[in-house]
């Protein structure tokens, strides 16, 4: 039976829904300790002494350690994995990033000391006992106004709070183009901050063999071996030889667990001082102040028009909140993750970006479900609905007049990336058919009847996936190579194992490689093994992020599996007595062409492990390979979704009547896992239009949002039954043609969502809205326009 392309059930989700699956905080170490972590009440403040005496003469209390403690022992700070210049030519501003915070605090929840006690109650009671000296400091939240003059330094010295002024793009070319332009679209907006909320917290459990010296850390983690390389070598200088790290079932990860967080070296760090394991694992609240955040963009855009609607330029400048600290990933989202996609499904033929990144007194930001490409996805729709409104032109038919033309591929964008393939008309025509686009204005009248303000908006997307390849992004400041790794191991009776450096922490991977392996070897799926997360097992890989797992980590298993039918052809030529330019591969079966001469995969696999009639002067025995895959481009997935709103206009009560999605993800492995990571997608962008926004206190950087209490989570009555459909183009450089589909909700429903919802308040002069959309935001602005007033 043919695999790809089929729906096969989650294999994994037996185990999870059965509650049998192995997260770090059910795993349990013999002997074990509980950490818990001190953290700053103060955006910002000086450290004076920690008088821990307290702490340590409290029950069952171990140990208490402090940032001296551990730079003493020579623990360096968590290290940045990608390093930006700015247009001057001058590298980005790098402070350091202790695990533990000395003689300063950053933000609120920078940690200050652990305790490690018998039982996590003791350590948590013991820190009321920690007297920790501060002396509070003038804190800044805002990105912009830390720009301005004046501004509270998050640090001393670096001016201006400035990490970096980065720019690409032809500026000549715009500003010609803008000059000779007949008309100029506007918009200023924000791109809200937000904090990730995976269904697991993270957590770590840090253990020391004494026997050996060889140390293990359990991690919630994406990719356990960056995770290996960063602590090993740059925090705590542990051979990676002497380090295992380990990524079980975890629980979600959306980006916010890619990152070497302290938590990690210090359980590591103190396992090995106290010889015996500790576990660590966040409270909600604790991740609320701890986890790295995503987005946060303020933005100015302009869009240049000739009269005919054609896009001639486009002009960016964003200024972008890094928070205190640079995460590990950070510098990149803002700046190649997220300039490089400002052309999306257009021909525009100049553009320029220009970001500036800040530091504040507040949690570091980094890649966020999307990762920089929602960022610009928003901006850019927004700003096409705004020259369409202003132009008077269909907003689909501005989009079409506009499209890069299906023919035109290979198509070099003027920000660096070269688009493979792509048919942006043709998914938008799929979401206009599916949502009754030509019928929406009896819709609205209808509701209008109703005393309801109804609106519909489009958003087409276009992001990067794959991140790749290694030389490229080495050149644009990555510190790490970008590739994959698998081992395919067929063992003796023709069952098969892979071990991936893919990390699974919801995507099906389970399922979906071992169907592309079980279509590729042609053997039953129930005879796959998918291995992944254990350092100490799989291949060094780079993990998972950026929709890259079948696209980079498939493409390894591919080339894997190619090496195990050549050298099978050769086992299966010496056993048929053939040569080897004779043999054919079909449906797991080595057989002589043009006689019925075969043998399967089991039988070749045998002869290779118990080799007593085999080639063994011209063949090693066994039957396992590897492969690395370093892509030659990033892949391109894109589509065109819309999004129908009704508003109360007497409580601002906004419901999604109708949400379609058509989605172009090249080659579909597995249509259900597909429609899942869409769905999944789809509510995070709901939730950041409608819903979620990350709140700091301006004058004292404490955190408004720190609990479900007051950020608002979507929930199952917040969203729609989803239209979803699919139109493939194949990506034309990955030998499975795949272009990924994880992010694709969150980087399209947003600008789709927002679109409708001004669209429903064009009746009262609105042009924008920012994120989120609440009931409270909507009601005031009905209540408050002129047009309401007078109406009244």
């Amino acid at each position: 039976m043919a695999e790809i392309g089929r729906a096969v059930k989650r294999r994994e989700d037996l185990r999870f829904l059965t509650g049998a699956g192995t997260y770090t905080d059910d795993i349990n170490r013999p002997g074990q300790l509980y950490a818990y972590i001190v953290r700053s009440p103060h955006a910002h403040a000086r450290l004076g002494g920690i008088d821990a005496s307290g702490a340590r003469s409290s029950p069952e209390v171990v140990a208490v350690f402090t940032g001296n403690d551990m730079a003493a022992d020579g623990v360096g700070g968590l290290p940045c994995g990608w390093q930006i210049h700015s247009k001057d030519g001058t590298p980005m501003a790098e402070p350091p990033h202790p695990v533990l915070a000395v003689e300063r605090v950053r933000h609120v929840g920078d940690p200050v000391a652990v305790i490690v006690a018998e039982s996590l109650g003791a350590a948590r009671d013991a820190a009321e006992r920690l007297a920790v000296q501060y002396t509070e400091l003038p804190a800044i939240t805002d990105p912009a106004a830390a720009l301005k003059p004046g501004a509270p330094r998050v640090w001393d010295d670096i001016a201006g709070n400035l990490c970096f002024d980065w720019q690409l793009g032809d500026a000549a070319a715009v500003d010609a183009a803008f000059a000779r332009a007949r008309h100029v679209a506007r918009i200023d907006l924000v791109n809200n901050r937000l904090i990730p909320n995976a269904m697991e917290p993270r957590a770590a459990i840090g253990e020391f063999d004494r026997a050996s010296g060889e140390y293990t850390l359990f991690t919630t983690s994406q990719n356990p071996h960056v995770i290996r390389l960063l602590m090993g070598a740059f925090v705590l200088h542990i051979p990676e030889s002497r380090l295992r790290v380990v990524a079980p079932d975890v629980g979600g990860g959306f980006g916010s667990k890619i990152y070497h967080y302290a938590e990690e070296a210090i359980v590591t760090w103190a396992a090995g001082k106290l010889k015996r394991p500790i576990k660590w694992t966040a409270e909600r609240s604790e991740s609320f102040v701890s986890d790295a955040h995503g987005r946060d963009h303020v933005t100015h855009a302009e869009l240049a028009l000739d009269a005919g609607g054609k896009f001639l330029a486009l002009k960016v400048s964003t200024i972008a909140n890094m928070g205190a600290y640079l995460s590990t990933f950070a510098p990149a989202i803002p700046t190649y993750l997220y300039g490089t996609l400002l052309a999306g499904t257009y021909t525009t033929p100049a553009i320029t970006v220009e970001t500036k990144a800040v530091f504040t007194n507040t949690a570091p930001v980094d890649a966020y479900r999307g990762a920089g490409r929602p960022e610009a996805t928003f901006l850019l729709e927004r700003l096409v609905d705004v020259a369409a409104d202003e132009l008077g032109i269909d907003p689909a038919e501005l989009r079409r007049r506009n499209f890069i033309p299906k023919d035109a591929y290979p198509y070099q964008t003027p920000v660096a990336l070269q688009y493979d393939s792509g048919d942006y008309r043709a998914t938008l025509e799929m979401a206009l058919k599916a949502a009754d686009y030509a019928g929406f204005e009896a819709r609205r009248e209808e509701a209008a009847r109703r005393g309801k303000l109804r609106g519909i908006g489009l958003a087409t997307y276009l992001e990067a996936c794959g991140i790749a390849p290694s030389a490229v992004v080495g050149s644009l400041g990555a510190r790490a190579g970008l590739y994959e790794a698998a081992i395919v191991r067929v063992h003796p009776t023709g069952s098969v194992s892979v071990l991936t450096g893919s990390h699974s922490h919801g995507q099906g991977h389970e399922t979906s490689f071992a169907q592309l392996v079980a279509d590729g070897l042609g053997i039953p799926i129930e005879t796959v093994e998918i291995i992944h997360g254990d350092t100490a097992k799989i291949p060094f890989g780079m993990g998972t992020y950026g929709s890259r797992s079948l696209a980079v980590g498939g493409s390894a298993i591919q080339k894997a599996m190619d090496k195990v039918v050549a050298k099978g052809k050769k086992i299966a030529a010496h056993l048929l007595e053939a040569s080897e330019a004779d043999i054919e591969w079909k449906d797991g079966t080595f057989t002589v062409a043009g006689t019925d001469r075969a043998k399967t995969l089991g039988e070749v696999a045998l002869a290779a492990y118990v080799p007593h009639n085999y080639p063994i002067d011209e063949l090693e025995p066994g039957l396992e390979e590897s492969a690395f895959y370093d892509p030659k481009n990033f892949t391109f997935p894109a589509g065109a979704y819309v999004a129908e709103v009704e508003i109360d206009p007497d409580t601002g009560k906004l419901s999604i009547e109708r949400f379609t999605a058509s989605d172009d993800f090249g080659r579909i492995i597995n249509p259900m896992i597909v429609a899942g990571q869409v769905h999944g997608g789809l509510v995070q962008g709901i939730g950041q239009a409608l819903l979620e926004s990350c709140v700091y206190d301006k004058e004292t950087g404490q955190l408004l949002t720190g609990s479900y209490n007051d950020y608002a989570m979507p929930r199952a009555d917040d969203v729609p039954s989803f239209a979803l459909s699919t139109h493939a183009t194949l990506c034309t450089h990955n030998p499975l043609g795949v272009k990924g589909c994880g992010e694709a909700g969150a980087i399209g429903a947003p600008a789709a969502l927002t679109n409708a919802i001004v669209d429903a308040l064009k009746p009262f002069g609105v042009r924008h809205v920012d994120m989120p959309a609440r009931p409270e935001k909507l009601w005031r602005i009905i209540k408050e326009h002129p047009a309401r007033a007078a109406a009244e």
